[in-house]
């Protein structure tokens, strides 16, 4: 069947926004140039999005009140339109915020296109059970559970408390956790059932990886998805790491006096916050978005659509839409981030708050935009940054796209 007749989120429709990907050129205009410039004056670039317009307003006074630290951009194909940095990415050395701090990211969306790429090789079937790659699952999980149910949010899988008290010291000691922590799921739910909650299981997905593969997860996602696409100053940081580098922000969790404490730093310091997934790891609790710059996830929008990291048929697999959103907010599942129609065209994205930070990453693919939020504040109010942004982009161009 046509991808532009579907009600997913037709390829040739997502090719336009890059001119000369279209026509099986690899665009690229972002890698290694362009970051930084301000888009030329046309029709296609909204008032609102602009320096000084309402969205750069917004953002402004939310930083003035303390309310928002960290990185906002928008690109409008592959080119900047508005990039502004506010706040600290480490208090105590003053090191400000800018746009090549990393941020660690909440719901990042490479768990799930590990997965489309190996299945892109033939190396998994996205139809397979679990049982197919890992073994130690409950008989009913490991025949019935299938990869396609885990990139849905469909699993039926129930999972226990994680132990947040835990330190791990080694990859190994952390992936030896995991194993025996994904091996006490039960099936609380039918697969397939769309149950909204439990959670989809990435970290079995992650496993399903690596036995493939031979690799980490970390190691898998840096050599096929970040080098590809020239995602320079993102990764997957230790905690040394973190704390070392002076190009990854620290993040910064809200207390109920109304103070933040650095998460990083402080480790054993009771809070009322939840446990800061990583803070006290050899890597993040759940390898799960990792650490990103504003540009690298501009980058890796770009590398979606020009073949970079998945043939256009497989990046159709991972973006078309799949089934309502199980999980009772609007929108529609994807193997990849969530999709949703906004003023008459698609938007695609993922985040949300994390203990210690709060990012959004959305793609606008019928006009070639791409907004990112990415903050090492936990309590920026996100949903309305998120919809200003969105907004400000679909101003002009409420009918639908086309670009």
């Amino acid at each position: 069947m046509d991808s532009d007749s579907v009600p997913g989120i037709g390829r040739r429709r997502l090719l336009r926004w890059g001119g000369t990907a279209a026509a099986g050129v690899a665009a690229g205009p972002l890698v290694g140039a362009g970051l930084g410039r301000a888009a030329p004056a046309n029709a296609d670039i909204p008032p609102a999005t602009r320096p000084g317009g309402a969205y750069d307003r917004y953002i402004a006074k939310l930083a003035a009140e303390d309310r928002f630290s960290g990185v906002v951009l928008l690109s409008h194909r592959g080119r900047t339109v508005l990039s502004r940095s506010y706040g600290m990415a480490d208090r105590e050395k003053g090191i400000r915020n800018h746009e090549g701090v990393a941020f660690n990211q909440y719901g990042g969306p490479f768990i799930s296109l590990s997965v489309v790429q190996l299945a892109q090789r033939g190396e998994v079937k996205l139809w397979d059970t679990v049982g197919s790659y890992l073994t130690g699952f409950a008989t009913e999980i490991a025949e019935q559970v299938r990869i396609h149910h885990l990139l849905l949010g469909t699993s039926g899988l129930s999972f226990p408390e994680h132990d947040h008290q835990r330190i791990f010291h080694s990859r190994e000691e952390q992936q030896e956790y995991y194993q025996q922590y994904t091996r006490q799921a039960k099936l609380a739910t039918a697969p397939g059932a769309g149950s909204n909650k439990p959670g989809w299981g990435s970290e079995v997905v992650v496993q399903i990886v690596e036995a493939v593969t031979g690799m980490t997860f970390w190691d898998y996602v840096h050599e096929h998805v970040f080098a590809r696409c020239g995602m320079t100053g993102s990764a997957y940081y230790t905690r040394p790491q973190w704390l070392a580098d002076e190009h990854i922000a620290h993040s910064y969790m809200k207390q109920a006096d109304g103070s933040r404490v650095d998460a990083v730093r402080n480790l054993d310091r009771d809070s009322p916050s939840p446990g800061m997934p990583g803070q006290n790891n050899a890597r993040n609790f759940v390898p799960d978005g990792g650490f990103v710059t504003a540009p690298d996830m501009v980058r890796f929008a770009e590398a979606l659509y020009d073949g970079t990291v998945l043939d256009p048929p497989w990046a159709d697999v991972y973006t078309s839409v799949k089934a309502p959103n199980f999980r009772g907010s609007p929108g529609f599942t994807t193997y990849g981030p969530p999709a949703h129609i906004v003023e008459g065209q698609w938007e695609i994205g993922r985040g949300g708050p994390h203990p210690g930070s709060s990012t959004y990453w959305n793609i606008y693919p019928n006009t070639g935009w791409v907004g990112v939020v990415l903050s090492n504040y936990d309590d920026i109010p996100l949903q309305e940054i998120t919809r200003k942004q969105t907004e400000a982009i679909t101003g002009a161009s409420s009918d639908g796209g086309g670009g």
